[in-house]
């Protein structure tokens, strides 16, 4: 296969990679608003909405439920998809991801609370090197933080408080 792919890092640096070297990985995220807040996942110096890849033994709404937890402590529930595109990525914030680049459909969710508290306690190995405490950011201050993410996020809290307001 000669098709190339435009694909992108975690700082949104571009560079065209052989589509053979392509990974497929599904990955989903919630969006979880209150008191005109939002819940992020700190990541390095900036942020992205909790979630991850989906593992193949799991269904979409299991994967965004394990992952919520595991970056924030809290337990959600679903309530009804906001937002989904396609990013080329290569996750090289590891040796681990350096050679490897991944198709992601990124799927993001509007979630409710069900139980827990903020907490980090839950972090795998890797995101232990370079994850955070999880913050409420103010959805006013949203376009003043750096994001973790090739997606519009402004756009994104705005689908997802359109969903609120019905």
């Amino acid at each position: 296969m000669n098709k190339k792919i435009i694909c992108h890092d975690l700082d949104n640096n571009e560079f065209e990679i052989k589509a053979d070297r392509l990974i497929f990985r599904p990955s989903v995220y919630g969006i979880l608003i209150k008191h005109n807040k939002v819940l992020l996942s700190k990541q390095w110096d900036g942020y992205d909405f909790p979630g991850g890849g989906v593992d193949i033994h799991e269904t979409i709404e299991g994967a965004l439920k394990r992952e919520f937890f595991e970056e924030t402590g809290i337990r959600v529930e679903l309530v009804a998809p906001i937002y989904c595109r396609t990013s080329f990525f290569n996750p090289s914030h590891s040796k681990k991801n350096k050679n490897q680049y991944w198709n992601c459909p990124l799927i993001y969710f509007l979630v409710k609370k069900i139980s827990g508290r903020i907490s980090k306690d839950n972090l795998d190995k890797e995101e232990q090197k370079y994850a955070d405490m999880p913050e409420w950011v103010d959805l006013d201050k949203i376009s003043q933080i750096k994001f973790y993410n090739s997606i519009d996020n402004k756009k994104v809290i705005k689908k997802a408080l359109d969903f609120i307001k019905r």
